[in-house]
């Protein structure tokens, strides 16, 4: 069947053709399985677990991540005073960049990521005295 879609004052002319009818479990085996990455991600973020012992041995308040991604740049370092809101961390999750901010103010205790790093959900990233 040829349909015409009209999208932002642009006409075009779209062609569907009909297939057989699929079950849902039929349809995930030919569906891509994101699952893969996740899972090679997985052993990459195994070496940011041990840096979580430290956090147990300082003070403040941990800032963790929000989502699994990388992380693309770390704008504080050790020592450095920051205002509530500053941005701390810049992380990629699915091709998006989040700004990871500052709870609150205080002084940086400790990075405990680098750029490169990937990351789980709820990993340390900052710790905030």
């Amino acid at each position: 069947m040829k349909y015409k879609l009209t999208l932002n004052g642009r006409t075009y002319e779209v062609e569907v053709e009909l297939a057989e009818p699929m079950a849902m479990q039929e349809f995930q085996t030919y569906a891509p399985t994101p699952a893969a990455p996740v899972t090679q991600a997985a052993p990459v973020a195994a070496p940011a677990a041990p840096a979580a012992a430290p956090v147990a041995a300082g003070s403040g308040e941990t800032v963790s991540a929000p989502m699994p991604g990388t992380i693309l740049k770390v704008n504080v370092q050790p020592g450095q005073a920051v205002k509530e809101g500053d941005v701390l961390v810049v992380l990629e999750a699915m091709k998006m960049e989040n700004e990871i901010m500052a709870p609150k103010a205080g002084t940086v205790s400790q990075v405990l990521v680098s750029k490169g790093s990937t990351v789980e959900t709820g990993a340390p990233l900052v710790l905030i005295g």
